[in-house]
């Protein structure tokens, strides 16, 4: 088993199956992340936005939506796991075993816990990870499995979205002129 630094998209054969990603950047939850959130996906429970009422539930203060919480975890692992994705296919086994609080710093590491070719697209690989988020205590607050269909590098020149510069490459020559 390897642990790996963070880089920016894996193809299909650079995942081995034990391998762990840790994600490179943590996130701290703001009130208005969690307002927004809330608001935008029309969640009326007033634990995640009225103070009052927050403080007299069993947490005593306001609870991020769990939606936003999974939403980061998701994010964080995209730059290791799905950057050079083709589609996600999957997301099972949500656990949310630890309540998040506005100002809690949310971390992520996945393990890649199955690989294979796909039978139908020649291109493209299946992987398959667990990832779980962690608090700066080092609680697991959530954690999921995740399918992802992610490209070969022999795919690699077909993906690449950069346009080419009509007067030609730049150039020292070009800026210095």
């Amino acid at each position: 088993m390897a642990v790996h630094e963070s880089r920016l998209g894996r193809f299909y054969e650079e995942f081995t199956v034990g391998d762990v990603y840790r994600h490179p950047l943590g996130r701290t939850i703001s009130e208005t992340d969690n307002t927004w959130f809330t608001l935008l996906t029309m969640n009326t429970h007033p634990a995640h936005f009225d103070a009052h009422y927050a403080g007299k539930t069993p947490f005593g203060k306001i609870l991020v939506n769990s939606g936003l919480t999974i939403a980061m975890l998701l994010g964080q692992s995209v730059s290791d796991i799905s950057q050079r994705a083709v589609a996600n296919l999957a997301m099972t086994n949500i656990q949310l075993t630890h309540p998040v609080f506005v100002g809690d710093t949310l971390y992520g590491e996945s393990i890649c816990t199955a690989k294979r070719e796909s039978k139908s697209k020649p291109y493209a690989g299946l992987v398959e990870v667990h990832t779980r988020g962690l608090n700066a205590g080092g609680d697991v607050c959530l954690s999921f499995d995740r399918t992802v269909l992610v490209f070969k590098q022999s795919a690699a020149g077909d993906i690449d979205s950069f346009p080419a510069a009509k007067p030609g490459p730049l150039t020292l020559g070009e800026v210095r002129a």
